[in-house]
């Protein structure tokens, strides 16, 4: 697939989104950043707010089949991956798919499953496979992760290890709607929900052709010292006990390049950059014990801030 064929395929699927999903416009193109870039996605909000409504559409815009698992404390591994089962009047083992073989797993409430359920996913994220009983399965393309989690409830609760909110690619909230689009909401689903009536703007197969090709994006030699640059400033940063890994830094690259695919054009610039630092660093980046949320989102801005940003990039636009 050509770049410029790229941004169009995506416009599509935003506004399909669009016709159940109101407001959330960030939201959206962050989401299918994480989709085109191949990679997965944290979903941090409160009950109620459209998290498992936005996977789901998201699944039927590109055709995809979409699974759901709450995690709960006594979810086993089994119970994600699947198992093998004896089949005594036939006199084999047979391998039972569990709910990870699909295209889009919404991987509910994450943090409520305990560490070795977590950890089932790791595998299947990172090289999109399968091990059970030594044999390897593959897993369908595309394949992405939303994982959900309550940002305000510990109760019963087993926290992601920093190990696994790296292989995260992007944290993203969906965020109280405003008053307008509250009561758009409300007129929306009045009388029926409009999921049921949408339909596939794309296939699989384009899908994972965008994801083939966005790569071959043109990254400027001062884009790169740029990501660097913001890499080494969280290093040094007191307040940051533990500062972006080379993953984080590859991830940053990225999500840039695929924002500046989905925004029309053939370069990285530095406001890609900038617009990708926050939800591709916040949650893999270790802070001091008194820091909130908003005091994190302030301590990245001034970060940002304080990095000499390249002044000019080559390239040119898509359209």
């Amino acid at each position: 697939m050509e770049l410029t064929e790229i941004k169009p395929l995506f416009d599509k699927i935003k506004q399909n989104i669009q016709q159940v999903i109101i407001g959330k416009d960030d939201t959206i193109e962050q989401l299918l950043i994480s989709m085109l870039a191949d990679r997965h996605v944290l979903l941090e909000d409160v009950p109620g707010t459209g998290k498992t409504m936005l996977a789901k559409v998201l699944a039927k815009s590109i055709d995809c089949s979409f699974n759901r698992v709450q995690f709960t404390p006594d979810l086993l591994p089994s119970d994600v991956i699947g198992l093998t089962i004896y089949r005594q009047h036939e006199g084999r083992f047979e391998f039972q798919q569990g709910p990870i073989f699909t295209n889009i797993l919404l991987a509910d409430e994450i943090n409520r499953a305990t560490p070795r359920t977590q950890s089932s996913l790791l595998e299947a994220m990172e090289e999109k496979q399968v091990t059970i009983d030594n044999n390897t399965y593959v897993l369908a393309a595309p394949f992405l992760v939303i994982a959900t989690q309550n940002p305000i409830e510990n109760q019963g609760t087993f926290p992601l290890p920093e190990a696994q909110m790296d292989r995260f690619f992007i944290k993203i909230q969906m965020g109280y709607p405003t008053k307008k689009e509250g009561k758009a909401i409300l007129k929306r689903f009045q009388q029926s929900n409009p999921l049921d009536q949408l339909q596939a703007v794309t296939t699989q197969s384009a899908l994972v052709e965008a994801q083939a090709s966005f790569t071959s994006v043109h990254v400027d030699e001062s884009i790169f010292d740029y990501i660097i640059d913001l890499a080494e400033e969280t290093r040094i940063d007191e307040a940051i006990d533990m500062g972006l890994s080379p993953r984080g830094s590859q991830a940053l690259l990225r999500a840039s390049q695929a924002r500046a695919v989905i925004q029309g054009r053939s370069f990285v610039t530095p406001d890609d950059v900038k617009a990708m630092f926050e939800p591709v660093v916040n949650h893999r980046l270790a802070y001091g014990p008194m820091l909130e949320q908003t005091d994190i989102e302030s301590l990245l801005q001034a970060l940002v801030n304080r990095v000499e940003v390249p002044t000019e990039t080559k390239g040119s636009d898509l359209a």
